[in-house]
């Protein structure tokens, strides 16, 4: 999205249940970029925003990120769906064996 925007597309997206969002500046090199006055480069950098959310989510997170950011103006960015997989990161001992005695599912080896 246009660099500036990413405080209320995150304000949008938690307030339709998404718990953790990303928010970090990337800077394009397309077309865009040569399109200033006479030739000059304008800026081209743009914030890419990151959600996780369950599947239930998805539908209602999507929309309000899609209506805050105006996504359906020319040039204001776009959103992608896209299902993960699998995702992995540290989770402490103590966490893991609090997870273990409230799931019923046994852990595979």
């Amino acid at each position: 999205v246009q660099s500036g925007d990413a405080d209320m597309i995150v304000k949008a997206a938690r307030d339709a249940g998404a718990r953790g969002v990303l928010v970090h500046q990337s800077r394009g090199v397309g077309i865009r970029e040569r399109l200033g006055i006479l030739g000059i480069a304008v800026d081209a950098s743009k914030d890419v925003i990151s959600v996780l959310v369950s599947s239930e989510q998805t539908d209602i997170v999507a929309s309000n990120i899609f209506k805050a950011g105006q996504l359906d103006t020319p040039a204001r960015g776009f959103l992608y769906i896209t299902p993960l997989e699998k995702v992995a990161t540290y989770i402490p001992e103590a966490v893991k064996e609090q997870l273990r005695k409230k799931s019923p599912v046994q852990e595979r080896s």
